[in-house]
């Protein structure tokens, strides 16, 4: 069977089996092909609400999963491959940062989105990469627990510095290895070339940047640029996606590393398999657990995010 037969075969089946698919942006190009939407994880999971199929299924990784089934807790809610976690997402659990707010009873914790759903009950607010500078500036607390990515934390609190920030060291392994002398070399390779980073790298990194944003806000700082060359400082499926999309442009890899395992693990094969009920994992969560941990979610989009 060719890439396009299986694709079609998942058209078919997903319309006879009132399903949408949700594609994050890392996901392969056939994926993406076949799904409904495609981007950053929250933005799916709000996607998902605007949608009247009962059944969805995320091709992404497992905290994206829950948060789409906490946004749709109606609709039943497959993760594409069971295997796919996010190292960040499972650095930190509930009772670990219980007992650092025991040491910092006034600190308010903000939770990045990468985070799991039980960890989100701890939380006061949560944040996305595109909305964190703007949450901490509009939430009224003055102390700030930031967990679980230290580099994206460092970028916040530089940009608010009225306020005081407690850090840990969590973070995305896979933007956390990229190094400043890779960034020297690869612009050295590409003068001409802008360099757009993800705010999960590095402040030696993210120094370098022209501009910084999350995995959407690339893609779109990219496609509006009168640049014809950039160095992309995310993972390289972002690089596959604007090269398609942007044939006039050059498009670089920072490095070879910048891969997500967890993220490449799913297969079109996978999504099929969902379809036809041989596949995946159903995400459960109790009413209590979705409850709590949306909480986190509500209060962002109250400050605007």
């Amino acid at each position: 069977m060719t890439v396009r037969e299986l694709q079609d075969k998942i058209i078919s089946l997903k319309k006879e089996t009132d399903t949408c698919i949700l594609a994050h942006s890392y996901m392969s190009p056939d994926i993406c092909e076949v799904a409904d939407f495609t981007g950053d994880s929250y933005a799916l999971a709000v996607k998902a609400k605007s949608t009247e199929n009962k059944n969805v299924i995320m091709c992404g990784v497992r905290f994206m999963a829950e948060m789409v089934k906490m946004l749709n807790p109606q609709k039943r809610v497959v993760l594409s491959n069971p295997s796919a976690g996010c190292p960040m997402a499972e650095q930190m659990d509930r009772e670990l940062i219980a007992q650092v707010k025991e040491q910092y009873p006034d600190y308010a914790v903000v939770a990045y989105v990468n985070t799991t759903a039980e960890l989100k009950t701890i939380a006061d607010v949560c944040v996305t990469s595109s909305s964190a500078v703007k949450i901490c500036r509009a939430m009224p607390e003055k102390k700030i627990l930031f967990i679980p990515d230290i580099n994206l934390g460092t970028y916040v609190k530089e940009r608010v510095p009225e306020k005081n920030f407690k850090l840990l060291s969590g973070g995305c392994p896979t933007h956390a290895k990229i190094n400043e002398s890779e960034v020297i070399a690869a612009k050295k390779a590409h003068p001409q070339a802008l360099f757009l980073v993800h705010p999960e790298c590095r402040p030696d990194v993210v120094k370098h940047a022209d501009y910084v944003g999350s995995t959407t806000g690339i893609m779109d700082y990219a496609a509006q640029s009168e640049a014809k060359e950039f160095i992309i400082g995310t993972e390289n499926a972002i690089v596959t996606h604007l090269q398609l999309k942007h044939p006039g442009k050059k498009f670089f890899a920072l490095s070879k590393d910048l891969v997500c395992h967890n993220m490449k693990i799913t297969t079109l094969a996978d999504v099929y398999n969902c379809l036809k009920g041989e596949g995946g994992e159903e995400i459960i969560m109790s009413e209590e657990l979705i409850s709590s941990a949306v909480k986190c979610i509500e209060k962002m989009i109250a400050y605007g995010g």
